[in-house]
């Protein structure tokens, strides 16, 4: 019989339903993740900053980043991003990441101009499969690398929601959105699974 070729087990949490019910307990999980695998980097999704600012209190000793949608995502010539949850995350000396989405750019465009869809979008709907978070988590992680605020040589630990608050967590390598098939999904921590038995 043939030796087993070396294995991690890592746990990974399912909750029962989505959103911001789960934030408190996603933090928690990607908190201790981040100790027991030596993770100092947390990309932390936000679309009005609340999660940011949860994040903050959750995660005190780690490196975060902020992301935020685009500018204009909800309406032309608005951010999402609340002043006062903006102002507090900055007090706190933590980074905020505003820029075009990896998987929903000028091909977004495209398909409200032409009503047809592009890799882009067809990437994100892929990874939705899993869940909004999922896809989220990649997304900011190729946002962030092409910031250059990130490496793609060191894991991250990256956490999302569907809709608002978090219900995501995952280990991954970032990578450049031109070389996104180098992105790597090394553990989820937790996701939503509303049909898991």
């Amino acid at each position: 019989m043939e030796e087993p070729a070396s294995e991690n087990t890592a746990p990974c949490v399912y909750f029962a339903e989505t959103g911001p019910a789960n934030t408190g307990r996603t933090l928690e999980l990607a908190h201790a993740r981040a100790g027991a695998l030596g993770i100092r980097k947390i990309l932390v999704a936000t679309t009005s900053g609340a999660t940011g600012v949860q994040a903050i209190q959750a995660l005190q000793g780690l490196d975060l980043l902020i992301v935020t949608h685009s500018s204009g995502f909800g309406e032309p010539d608005t951010q999402e991003l609340t002043p006062e949850n903006r102002a507090a995350i900055e007090n706190a000396g933590v980074q905020i990441l505003t820029c075009q989405h990896a998987f929903g750019g000028v091909g977004r465009a495209v398909r409200k101009k032409l009503d047809t869809y592009q890799i882009d979008e067809i990437i994100a709907y892929t990874l939705r499969t899993f869940c909004e978070g999922i896809k989220v988590t990649a997304e900011m992680a190729l946002m962030a690398a092409d910031a250059g605020l990130v490496r793609t040589d060191e894991p991250v630990i990256a956490i999302a929601g569907t809709a608002s608050g978090a219900d995501t967590a995952v280990v991954l390598k970032p990578a450049n959105a031109q070389g996104f098939f180098d992105l790597r999904f090394l553990e989820i921590i937790c996701i939503p699974s509303p049909w898991h038995p």
